[in-house]
C-alpha cells in the first residue's frame, strides 16, 4: 500500500469513527428516520454533480431498479437502525458491534450468493460473534428500558450491509464507482423524504445537533464514500477491508475524547475477540495447521 493510501484510508477510518459521535448527538433531537434524510439528501446534493454527463445519466435509469434497491439496504434501512441504535447506545460500543458486517457479508454470501467460504473462516466468524456476546453479553435486556432491542437494531444493520455487499459485487461490479455512490444515495434521498418529513420533530433543533447532521452528511458519507471508492480503486478490496478494523478503534478514541464514554475492559476484551475473528473471517489473519505451508501472496497484490 502506497503513502497516500495509508493516509486515505488513516482518513477514512477517522471520518466513519466520527459518524458514531455525529449520530450520538444528532440523533436524539432529529429521530433516527430525518437524521437519514438530512445524510442522504445532503450528500446526494453533493454527489450528484458526478453524474452531469450523458452516459452516466443513461446507466443511471438503465439501472434503477438495482440502484433503488441498493440504496434501500446499505443506506436507509442500516443507516436508520445505527441512528436509532444512537439514540441510546455509547457511539463506540454501537461501532463495535457494526465492525461484525464482514461476519453477515461471509455468511450470506455462502447461502444466497455461492460464495465459497473455507473451514477456517468459520472459524473466525465463531470467534467473532462471541466477541459480540463477550461486549453485549450484561446489557441484552429485552424489557422496557433495556438495552436489547437497540442491540439488535445494530446487528440488523449490519445485515443489511452484508446483503448490499454481495448484491453489489455480484449485480453491480459492471458500472463506475460514481454511479453507485451518487445513484445509491439519490434513490436513498426520494425513499425518505415523505417519512422524514413526516417524522420530523415538532421541537426546535438545537444549533449542535444541526451541525453534527451536517458533518454527518458531508464528511462521514460525501467525502467518505469519495475516499472508499478511491481506495477501493486504487489499493484494492483487501486494503480497503481493513478499514473495518480502525474505525471501531475511531469511534472508541473520539467518544472518549469527545463525549466522555468510558473504556472498561469488558468493552477492550470484546473489540479484541470480535476484531480478530472478523480477521480471520475476511482471511486477513489466516490459521496454520500442522503440515500446511505458509500463505502466499499473489504477486500483484
Amino acid at each position: 500500500m502506497s503513502a497516500a493510501d495509508a493516509l486515505r484510508l488513516i482518513l477514512l477510518s477517522t471520518l466513519w469513527g466520527l459518524s458514531f459521535i455525529f449520530m450520538r448527538v444528532a440523533a436524539p433531537e432529529f429521530g433516527a428516520v430525518p437524521l437519514v434524510l438530512i445524510r442522504m439528501g445532503v450528500g446526494a446534493l453533493l454527489l450528484v454533480p458526478l453524474l452531469l454527463s450523458l452516459h452516466y445519466l443513461r446507466l443511471i435509469w438503465q439501472h434503477k431498479g438495482p440502484l433503488l434497491f441498493l440504496g434501500l439496504v446499505n443506506h436507509v434501512l442500516p443507516f436508520s437502525l445505527l441512528a436509532l441504535a444512537t439514540t441510546r447506545l455509547e457511539a463506540g460500543f454501537t461501532s463495535l458491534i457494526n465492525a461484525t458486517t464482514p461476519i453477515f457479508t461471509a455468511l450470506l454470501g455462502a447461502l444466497f450468493f455461492a460464495t465459497p467460504v473455507q473451514r477456517q473462516q468459520y472459524i473466525g466468524l465463531a470467534l467473532a460473534l462471541l466477541g459480540v456476546y463477550v461486549l453485549s453479553a450484561n446489557r441484552l435486556d429485552f424489557a422496557l428500558g433495556g438495552d436489547g432491542w437497540f442491540i439488535l437494531a445494530v446487528l440488523a444493520a449490519t445485515f443489511c450491509y452484508g446483503i448490499a455487499g454481495n448484491y453489489s459485487k455480484t449485480r453491480l461490479s459492471h458500472l463506475p464507482v460514481r454511479v453507485l455512490a451518487a445513484g445509491s444515495s439519490a434513490m436513498s434521498a426520494l425513499m425518505l423524504l415523505i417519512p422524514g418529513v413526516w417524522l420530523w420533530p415538532s421541537e426546535p433543533i438545537s444549533s449542535l445537533a444541526w451541525s453534527n447532521a451536517l458533518a454527518l452528511a458531508t464528511l462521514s458519507t460525501t467525502l467518505a464514500f469519495l475516499l472508499y471508492f478511491g481506495l477501493l480503486a486504487s489499493a484494492g478490496a483487501t486494503a480497503a477491508s481493513t478499514v473495518t478494523f480502525l474505525v471501531p478503534v475511531s469511534a472508541l478514541l473520539w467518544g472518549y475524547l469527545l463525549l466522555g464514554e468510558t473504556l472498561s475492559l469488558q468493552v477492550i476484551a470484546g473489540m479484541i475477540i470480535t476484531l480478530l475473528g472478523t480477521a480471520i473471517a475476511i482471511q486477513l489473519l489466516r490459521l496454520r495447521t500442522r503440515g500446511s505451508p505458509l500463505p502466499t501472496r499473489p504477486p500483484h497484490e
